[in-house]
């Protein structure tokens, strides 16, 4: 049976050498070149890998090493892609999408990819509602102790879910204005719990990182105790350079 082969990303050549980093099960890290691609890639002692904390960790560290060393234009490459041969890579990769890889790697040259995930507290900010909006206070407070009719609950409900979705809004609107201008490409995600109402990922200047994280600082500061902002300013270009798993 042929040697697996876990593959993590693709850079321009010539590409990292010598990293100083294993890979999966502990595995050095080489690099196989194919038309101009540099694949890094290491031993597959495994034939699949549980997309767990420690792999997906274990394989984002390959990347960033590579990166950390200067090599910072590249495809990372979907977790758990293993092959058998670099024919299957040449045939299924190289060969019909060689031209669009190359393309990525002139859209990401000089480019990072930087996230921001901001939180609040629901019941704070439902708390701090009815602090400042008086009339919805009004209502709440007219309508506590009686035995509501069903329109009554949806229509205090409704005002409340409309207050509450504008106040999000607002936070929202304010990131958009003060970090939009900065980036070259901007893509919203889906938020991942109930808390986090902002899952956004920006591609930007490698220069331009320092006046991006001041502007995070200035709304960090303007939303005062309301938000946490999740800031990370050193990932692979993940959102801006998907390539989709070899099958």
């Amino acid at each position: 049976m042929p040697q697996l082969l876990y593959l993590y990303g693709i850079f321009p050549a010539p590409g990292p050498h010598d990293l100083e980093v294993q890979g999966l099960d502990q595995q050095p890290i080489s690099t196989h070149t194919i038309d101009g691609f540099v694949f890094l890639y290491s031993a597959a002692q495994q034939e699949r890998y549980l997309a767990s904390r420690k792999n997906l960790l274990g394989h984002e560290r390959v990347l960033e090493a590579a990166m950390q060393t200067g090599h910072r234009t590249l495809l990372p490459l979907q977790f758990g892609l293993i092959i058998e041969t670099w024919d299957r890579v040449i045939d299924e990769l190289i060969t019909p999408r060689g031209d669009a890889l190359k393309r990525l790697f002139a859209k990401l040259d000089g480019r990072r990819e930087v996230s921001v995930k901001v939180l609040w507290q629901p019941d704070a900010e439902l708390n701090q509602l009815m602090d400042e909006d008086a009339a919805l206070r009004a209502e709440r407070d007219r309508l506590e102790g009686q035995q509501l009719s069903m329109d009554q609950v949806v229509d205090i409900g409704q005002a409340i879910e409309t207050a509450i979705t504008d106040r999000k809004n607002e936070v929202i609107d304010a990131f958009r204005q003060r970090l939009n201008a900065f980036a070259v490409e901007v893509l919203e995600n889906a938020p991942l719990t109930d808390a986090m109402i902002y899952n956004t990922a920006y591609l930007i200047p490698w220069e331009d990182e320092s006046k991006f994280s001041q502007a995070i600082e200035e709304l960090d500061e303007q939303f005062e105790d309301r938000l946490r902002i999740r800031y990370n300013n050193f990932t692979a270009p993940y959102n801006f350079a998907q390539l989709d798993q070899l099958s």
